[in-house]
């Protein structure tokens, strides 16, 4: 029996995740709504890339990061997202649609109740990438009602790499905008 334990310990430990230590580099810049203008910081941030945005949102309401976003792409930065199926599809104001709709490749995530990641990454596999994440949504309401927090975490490699593996791996996941506005979901 004790065998038996332990060979399933084993086998359920082989998949379970590991905690990833990294050495603390670069600089971090944290900000807190509604005292902190967070919208403004992160646009000026999404104002500074080079080669790529990741974004992987739970709720993308705000035109004015959804205009950055897009500058960005017409300025020839790979912009990529991933949402929330579930906030992009129903949400009057949801933005996804419309940059869907200007280019910029949209995944959606159906595997989770709630795809609640609130990440962007940016020029995450330069030598100056930028990691934003915290409770921070991407909405109006974030910046003007609610209490709110973003870390803006700078030219840490090993960081940034973590997080786009892990966005890469989501992506994988989900489904292109595309096919899933065309299924009506």
């Amino acid at each position: 029996m004790r065998q038996l334990l332990a060979a399933c310990a084993l086998i359920l430990s082989a998949g379970a995740a590991v905690a990833i230590e990294l050495p603390a580099e670069g600089s971090t810049e944290v900000l807190f709504s509604p005292w902190d203008d967070v919208e403004g910081r992160l646009i000026a941030t999404l104002g500074e890339a080079r080669q790529s945005i990741h974004v992987q949102a739970y709720l993308l309401t705000s035109r004015n990061i959804a205009k950055a976003l897009l500058q960005a792409h017409q300025r020839g930065v790979t912009v990529k997202i991933l949402a929330d199926a579930a906030t992009s599809l129903k949400g009057e104001s949801s933005q996804v649609p419309r940059l869907a709709a200007a280019g910029i490749p949209v995944w959606l995530e159906t595997r989770y109740a709630n795809a609640h990641n609130k990440i962007m990454l940016v020029d995450a596999d330069g030598l100056h990438p930028v990691v934003l994440t915290g409770s921070y949504n991407y909405t109006w309401s974030a910046q003007a009602r609610n209490a709110e927090n973003l870390l803006i975490l700078r030219d840490n490699q090993a960081l940034a790499h973590a997080y786009l593996k892990n966005w890469r791996r989501h992506q994988r996941e989900a489904e292109p905008f595309k096919d899933v506005q065309a299924n009506g979901s």
